[in-house]
């Protein structure tokens, strides 16, 4: 662990001096780093309704995630700005419940597993006509599941700069491995089933004034493909044991809305609002609230609570609740009715001189937070991220 600190106060010592190479240089005209980020986190869930053995079982899991985001910047012979953003993460996590694919593995291949998700992003911003272009591409892997993802989109600000529409689509297609429940196995149901997600985000943000800011969000999102996982279990009500099914085509539409009003200089109150239905009868709300304070010049703490409340998916029913007479059927409790608490806090410093010695690497954040769920699920994460700029 002390090595990996090494290498990485020494990676951004090597940024630092690049960047100050061109700290007086407003419009770089050479591809310059702007921001690097990196993000550690530990989360660790538990809870009895594990989906792969029907509804039941341990959903103990854990979860290590590390981040890496590089974001360069390079102005045109127009003077238009480019950004180049590159990031890489690499997710190692255990699963007691994945490891019940197999019910007499004391520890199969499932147990644990690692996931790694390049992405690639570029946007040009005309900043005289306030226009932005954005496009990128994305990949993620891991055993069982491999995607690759798409986007392309546009902004533009009004001509008094206080309000901006943005609109962006994106496309993802997936492969998944058809593993089964070891109980369920035949050649037949062996291979890989694909599945792609399209979906167009719309966005209107403006500025009330000098406190107050406001965002509207809307997302059309449409899937097809194979939407079950194959190895959820599905108990009958005769003991009789089954892979989930659902069906292949599912629409999304999500409504959002967010508010930020500035306190003075040292309070901030976020605010948003999301209201979500789909057409496998799926319906929620969500409500949070974070409240950044500035202690000092250089820290700040941020508490935060989020509401969410759902309904059941028609397809959904509880460990040998289905029979013989339903066309689709899932014991995921993710698709059950619930309502769920995430709260905690966050604490960020900003110090004058730098971290570690390192001017321009200015912030640390900490964030911890605790999650619960009316159906019983309990989970805790805790984050630091470190930014260079």
């Amino acid at each position: 662990m002390k090595k990996i600190i090494i290498s990485i106060v020494t990676l951004f010592g090597i940024f630092n001096v690049k960047a100050q190479e061109n700290a007086n240089n407003e419009q770089p005209k050479k591809l310059t780093l702007d921001e690097a980020n990196l993000v550690s986190s530990y989360y660790k869930q538990d809870g009895n309704n594990s989906a792969v053995t029907g509804g039941i079982g341990t959903e103990k899991l854990t979860d290590i995630s590390n981040t890496i985001d590089v974001t360069m910047v390079k102005y045109d012979k127009k003077d238009r700005k480019n950004k180049f953003s590159f990031s890489v993460g690499i997710d190692h996590y255990t699963s007691a419940s994945s490891d019940m694919i197999d019910l007499k593995a004391n520890s199969s291949a499932s147990h644990a597993d690692n996931r790694i998700y390049p992405t690639l992003n570029w946007n040009r911003e005309n900043e005289n006509k306030g226009a932005t272009l954005m496009a990128g591409v994305s990949f993620s892997t891991e055993f069982d599941y491999q995607s690759y993802g798409a986007n392309v989109g546009f902004s533009q600000k009004t001509k008094n700069r206080m309000g901006e529409f943005t609109a962006k689509f994106q496309a993802y297609l997936d492969q998944v491995k058809m593993i089964a429940p070891i109980e369920l196995r035949t050649a037949e149901n062996e291979g890989t089933s694909g599945r792609n997600t399209f979906a167009l985000s719309l966005s209107y943000s403006q500025i009330i004034n000098r406190n107050f800011q406001v965002e509207f969000l809307a997302d059309g999102v449409q899937q097809t493909g194979y939407l079950s996982l194959p190895f959820h279990r599905v108990y009958f009500a005769d003991n009789s044991v089954h892979q989930e099914a659902l069906p292949d085509k599912r629409f999304k539409l999500p409504l959002g809305f967010r508010a930020n009003y500035f306190l003075g200089d040292k309070v901030i109150l976020r605010a948003y609002y999301r209201y979500y239905t789909d057409n496998w009868g799926l319906k929620s709300n969500t409500i949070s609230l974070e409240t950044p304070l500035k202690i000092s010049p250089f820290v700040s703490v941020s508490p935060f609570y989020r509401y969410y409340s759902q309904t059941a998916a028609k397809y959904f029913a509880s460990y040998q609740q289905h029979t013989a007479f339903d066309d689709y059927y899932t014991s995921n409790y993710d698709l059950s009715k619930f309502d769920s608490h995430f709260y905690g806090v966050g604490i960020r410093f900003n110090p004058k001189n730098g971290l570690f010695g390192i001017e321009r690497l200015n912030m640390l954040e900490i964030r911890y937070g605790h999650y619960t769920k009316s159906v019983g699920m309990k989970s805790d994460i805790i984050s630091l991220n470190l930014r260079f700029k």
